[in-house]
């Protein structure tokens, strides 16, 4: 069908090739244009980020893959996305670029549209992306249904688009201190209140203060991904992350008014946190 976009995954070594030249130019041209950027070194000059995304493209679960986009024959743009089929079926979409020269009427979103329809053909349930803070990603992602969606572990903002399928709802208690969905969790939180993620030093005292057995949280999953927090915090977890005696619960955004918050006050009362 003229003008319909197609998507094609990279699998010969030479089509690998390509996508990482396109790949490098997109960071230096879009992402990275100056020169003084001290990521430049890490995304562009050196081996450890390839290393790293090679790594997830020969797992054998939750595979990054490595697409382009096609329009009449011709290569318009690719797409790097991970299905976590292992979590709750989230596509994680770590890089999207529609090559310059095709920018404008519409391209992106029907890009966008092909990369869904794709990621869903694949198992994929939902999308989530980090957009780095960009007013201008921020404005494209959220013309094509996403909405922001808290931080990541390194306190980067996220927006996700809203999943369809209800799946059950877990509650337990947190056993692992050095968990990454519980930093997840709380830079979200923060980022609500207009805060700054959690230092380093921080995560640390926190670290310790649930192994001492001072701060004890409640975590609502959605298969293996968590999506809520609740926590009794006193005198230590004031230090830590909040002002304050008193609870805490916090839902990620695209998951609220599924009553997460219930589940999670309801435990909370049951184990007497």
């Amino acid at each position: 069908m003229e003008n319909q976009i197609n998507v094609y995954e990279a699998i010969a070594e030479s089509d690998v090739a390509i996508f990482w030249e396109q790949l490098r130019a997109y960071f230096e041209r879009d992402i990275l244009p100056d020169p003084e950027d001290e990521d430049r070194e890490y995304f562009l000059d050196g081996t450890e980020y390839r290393e790293n995304i090679q790594k997830l493209h020969e797992r054998p679960q939750d595979r990054c893959h490595y697409l382009f986009f096609h329009r009449d024959g011709q290569e318009i743009g690719f797409a790097m996305p991970v299905i976590y089929t292992t979590e709750d079926g989230k596509c994680f979409i770590l890089e999207f670029c529609v090559y310059p020269e095709f920018r404008g009427s519409g391209t992106g979103k029907e890009c966008v549209r092909a990369l869904l329809d794709w990621a869903a053909e694949n198992g994929a349930l939902y999308a989530e992306l980090n957009y780095g803070g960009d007013n201008r990603r921020l404005r494209f992602w959220e013309n094509v249904g996403f909405i922001k969606n808290g931080a990541d572990e390194w306190g980067e903002p996220l927006l996700a688009l809203p999943p369809k399928e209800d799946i059950p709802i877990t509650v337990e208690a947190l056993n692992d201190p050095d968990e990454w969905q519980l930093k997840k969790l709380i830079n979200g939180y923060l980022l609500e209140l207009g805060r700054q993620p959690l230092e380093e030093e921080q995560q640390q005292r926190l670290q310790q203060a649930i192994r001492d057995g001072k701060i004890t949280f409640l975590i609502a999953k959605r298969g293996y991904r968590a999506v809520g927090m609740y926590t009794f915090h006193g005198v230590h977890g004031e230090s830590v992350f909040c002002k304050g005696n008193g609870a805490i619960s916090y839902v990620e955004p695209i998951f609220r008014k599924q009553g997460i918050a219930q589940k999670l006050a309801q435990a909370a009362q049951d184990t007497k946190i």
